[in-house]
């Protein structure tokens, strides 16, 4: 395959993956069959299966592709504990949780209403143990360095604070609110600081 061959085949792949991303949030399941996929993304339903083996390989695609990237970013906080303050990294983690969540809702809807793919979905090591884990990890790496109370259970302040992300995102889904980035630094804003006061060690 030339170098221009292989362009084409990822640019096709691409748009499959951001039509899927679309008719998902759009649609929801029912209408992201892989016929109006492949119409979205400008592509024949033949093409879509060069790429993906089905809908379900296609959509766990879409989640490790396609989606703020959450975990890496907790992943890669953990090389910076006990730098700056343990504010301005939850500061951070909140707002790409915040959107991160807000992306992921009608695709997490149709992973639990679809056994198979909830099922693959795990075997291919995604789930949201994964954010509430490293976070935890995270937090208990500031415990030990004196920054977080003793005291406190960093895996509870996890489930707290992404938590709290969790539930925005599901009530702006069904609220039908539309996404406001000045009211959501806010929310960010406030939720940090309420638990970093918890959180402080003295």
């Amino acid at each position: 395959m030339s170098s221009g061959e292989r362009n084409s085949a990822m640019s096709i792949r691409d748009r499959i993956l951001d039509a899927a991303v679309t008719l998902l949030r759009d649609r929801g399941q029912a209408g992201a069959t892989t016929k109006e996929i492949a119409r979205v993304a400008g592509c024949s339903e033949g093409s879509l299966y060069t790429y993906f083996t089905g809908k379900e390989t296609l959509l766990v695609a879409v989640i490790a592709e396609r989606l703020p990237p959450f975990v890496p970013l907790l992943k890669a906080l953990l090389e910076r504990a006990g730098e700056d303050t343990v504010a301005d990294h939850l500061l951070e983690v909140t707002s790409i949780a915040v959107r991160f969540y807000v992306e992921l809702m009608p695709l997490a809807a149709t992973v639990l209403a679809t056994p198979d793919l909830n099922e693959s979905v795990r075997r291919q090591g995604f789930g949201p143990h994964l954010g509430n884990e490293a976070l935890a990890t995270y937090l208990k790496i500031e415990q030990r360095l004196g920054r977080i109370h003793p005291e406190v259970s960093v895996e509870a302040a996890a489930a707290l604070l992404l938590g709290a992300c969790q539930q925005r995102a599901m009530y702006g889904q069904f609220s039908g609110r539309a996404p406001d980035p000045a009211d959501d630094a806010r929310f960010v804003k406030d939720l940090v600081v309420t638990l970093v006061l918890g959180l402080r060690p003295s």
